[in-house]
């Protein structure tokens, strides 16, 4: 394989923290499109019945969706939200993932043999920490993706705006507005199977982001108004862009992040013995 190679010095938690955002963020920038097709799809037909959704939805298919906006908004309209974006990234990715090795020696007292237990509790708390450092990037991410670009309707006109506004409107409620369930259920698993698991968590997780103040009085309550007004395959709204991104920016980030940690540690063994 192509890309640097693996040193003898196992990677520091400062190269993993780094390594893992910073991957994180260039699988975000190539598959982010397909995040946006997906927030596009599902809040389509939230305030409006089931029939009526049917005979109206704007976009239809990933393809569709990705296009549509292209056609309506601009290229750049795939793109909204990026910032924030990256900003979750960067700060998710580094928890969760950059710092699990150095939590889980924390919990086996600097053994090697990890069990499945202190595993489980490795990922839970790097999860944790994540959701709750992450959260007010992804509250905004998702209202930049939601909202056109065309018209006068834009509820944002930046990311440092969209902060102020929340903050200023909500409280700092607003930022952190999920259900940790909703994050901690569509982050276990991997692939197909987790895309049809986790879907409904993550349809309902979305609008619920996106949703006005006083909307939905909790994420259960915008899961059953979405069940009511709009039937059963509302939660799967969304569901091959969801898919197709899960399974792009994993090979995406995890590749990237494995060169970009060798990359980091031939530097700083180099520049450790120069001779």
């Amino acid at each position: 394989m192509v890309g640097f190679k693996a040193t003898d010095v196992p990677p520091t938690a400062t190269v993993k923290f780094l390594g893992a955002g910073t991957a994180a963020c260039i699988a975000d920038l190539i598959t982010f499109p397909l995040d946006t097709a997906k927030v596009r799809l599902q809040i389509q037909g939230e305030n409006q019945g089931l029939v009526k959704a049917k005979v109206s939805a704007q976009y239809r298919g990933v393809l569709g969706t990705i296009l549509t906006m292209v056609r309506t908004e601009g290229p750049r309209s795939l793109y909204n939200g990026l910032v924030a974006g990256l900003q979750r990234q960067m700060s998710f990715a580094s928890v969760r993932i950059g710092l699990y090795d150095s939590v889980k020696q924390f919990y086996t007292k600097g053994s090697e043999h990890a069990g499945i237990g202190s595993r489980l509790l490795a990922g839970s708390t790097t999860g944790a920490l994540a959701v709750a450092v992450a959260q007010p990037t992804d509250v905004v991410k998702v209202r930049f993706q939601a909202q056109a670009r065309a018209g006068s309707g834009r509820r944002y006109q930046s990311t440092v705006d969209a902060y102020k506004t929340i903050a200023r409107e909500e409280g700092l409620r607003g930022l952190w507005k999920d259900d940790l369930p909703c994050h901690f259920t569509s982050a276990f698993g991997a692939g197909f199977c987790t895309t049809i698991i986790a879907s409904p968590v993550d349809v309902v997780k979305t609008r619920y982001m996106n949703s006005a103040q006083g909307q939905y009085s909790s994420a259960g309550h915008c899961a059953l108004t979405m069940l009511r007004k709009e039937g059963p395959r509302a939660f799967y709204k969304g569901f091959m862009p969801s898919f197709l991104r899960l399974g792009s920016w994993n090979v995406v980030m995890f590749v990237t992040y494995e060169q970009l940690k060798r990359a980091l540690m031939a530097s700083y063994t180099s520049r450790e013995a120069p001779f």
